[in-house]
């Protein structure tokens, strides 16, 4: 059995000793990605989403497994195909004779870690019963409000666009997601490892938990107190300002998108224990919060996967 050795963190323990244990953990699911791991956990401290676009097989599923059991959260997997209906994720209201009554019937979202997985294998009508789930954090059928578990954090693998059978996601649901990151293929001394060892899902499936449900909410909690100076927002505008103004972006960045790249900076300063954000912070989350927000225009000769090195080097910490 793989396990840590380590129990659940105990109050008073610093966050960063806490998410340095599970990020070891995964490690060992996930062979060679810590930086990865570490944009997923800043997502899901920022109360946000996770959308992790790549090629099938490079371990996108297995790392959304390998962050559940991680954590102690309930999991479920939603295989997203063509003929996926809204009902299939959400649930359905089922006649009950003897009662003379409706019944709701909880679909798959109500989990604490969903993963949506080949979101774009989907057609635009089963995406979009994902909105007000990812949005309010609840489920409305029949004229009645379900609340969805806390935490509640939705992770989508998305295929690239030019494979076969894939819809495109709107923009009104890619800015759901806080972040974006990719896996890519291992280095050669990773792969060996990967080859070498056993079947990474059965790992996952066998790693205990490491941070209770407990431990994770206080540090959610956390993540808005971590101090915001006013420099650091003067250079967070300056971003959010070349994205409107340099002409390289078909739209900049919106004010909800500054503000996901502001929380997504507390929960990163948060990992590193750092009392206030530091232009670090941001500049270790910029890419994965913009790369699904921008799109580079045809004259910018920016590739989609390089948006956040072009704001970098463009636009100078103060």
């Amino acid at each position: 059995m793989v396990t840590t050795n380590l129990r659940p963190a105990r109050p008073g323990v610093a966050p960063e000793s806490r998410v340095e244990a599970v990020v070891e953990g995964i490690g060992r699911i996930v062979v060679g990605k810590t930086a990865e791991i570490e944009l997923a956990l800043a997502c899901l401290l920022a109360r946000g989403h996770l959308l992790i676009e790549d090629l099938p097989g490079v371990g996108k599923t297995t790392l959304a497994h390998a962050l559940a059991r991680a954590l102690g959260l309930s999991y479920q997997r939603i295989q997203f195909t063509s003929d996926l209906l809204p009902a299939d994720i959400l649930g359905v209201s089922v006649f009950h004779r003897d009662a003379n009554r409706f019944e709701f019937h909880r679909g798959p979202i109500f989990a604490q870690l969903v993963l949506a997985d080949e979101i774009n294998r989907a057609t635009p009508k089963a995406q979009s019963a994902l909105l007000e789930a990812m949005e309010e954090r609840q489920v409305t059928a029949d004229g009645t409000t379900f609340a969805l578990p806390t935490p509640f954090f939705v992770v989508a693998t998305r295929n690239p666009a030019q494979q076969i059978g894939t819809f495109p996601l709107p923009e009104s649901q890619l800015d759901r997601f806080l972040m974006q990151i990719e896996l890519g293929y291992p280095s050669a001394a990773d792969e060996r490892q990967l080859l070498a060892g056993g079947e990474r899902r059965t790992l996952a499936t066998e790693l205990e938990p490491i941070l209770d449900v407990a431990a994770l909410l206080e540090l959610q909690e956390a993540v808005p107190r971590v101090h915001l100076a006013d420099a650091l927002l003067d250079y967070v505008q300056a971003i959010i300002a070349f994205t409107r103004n340099a002409g390289l972006f078909t739209a900049g960045l919106s004010p909800r998108a500054g503000m996901a790249l502001v929380r997504a900076a507390q929960a990163w300063a948060l990992l590193r224990g750092h009392a206030g954000v530091h232009p670090s912070d941001v500049r270790a989350v910029l890419g994965a919060v913009c790369v699904h927000r921008l799109e580079p225009t045809p004259q910018a000769r920016i590739a989609r996967r390089d948006v956040g090195a072009a704001i970098l080097d463009a636009v100078p910490v103060p």
